[in-house]
């Protein structure tokens, strides 16, 4: 078992507040994140940019070790997980993760490819933490 933390500390109201994040590796070591940066363009980060980082890096690392199942090695896999956040009746929800993968792998197989980012993309541990939202992937071979 993997165990690990995130914290958040915030002070004010929702809209002129103000919050820092930090993580225990100290990735995030007092990151500012509030109502600007969330749901207009300030500085700082949201939540839904880390669900994001965090899927994308999830997923891509599920992938490499499906691929190597398959006798893939990539040369490189780049990932972008886009989460969107809408506002519902009952409040903001996230409905929706787009994955959009390019790989570089030489010698790939274009079908083994395929199911091997299906097979991460609906198994990794956090595309399994996720699924309320709808998650799709587009996946590209590069040569």
């Amino acid at each position: 078992m993997s165990k690990h933390t995130g914290s958040a500390v915030w002070s004010g109201g929702i809209k002129d507040g103000k919050g820092k994040l930090s993580t225990q590796s100290g990735a995030l070591d007092n990151t500012q994140y509030g109502f600007n940066s969330r749901f207009e363009d300030g500085p700082g980060t949201n939540p839904e940019e880390l669900i994001g980082a965090a899927h994308a890096g999830c997923f891509t690392m599920a992938l490499s070790g499906k691929l190597g199942e398959a006798g893939m090695t990539a040369q490189s896999l780049d990932t972008t997980a886009t989460v969107t956040l809408e506002k519902q009746d009952a409040g903001y929800t996230i409905t929706a993760i787009h994955l959009n993968l390019v790989a570089n792998i030489p010698g790939a197989n274009k079908e083994a490819f395929q199911a091997a980012a299906l097979d991460a993309k609906q198994n990794c541990p956090v595309s399994k933490l996720l699924k309320a939202a709808t998650i799709t992937l587009d996946a590209r071979l590069e040569s």
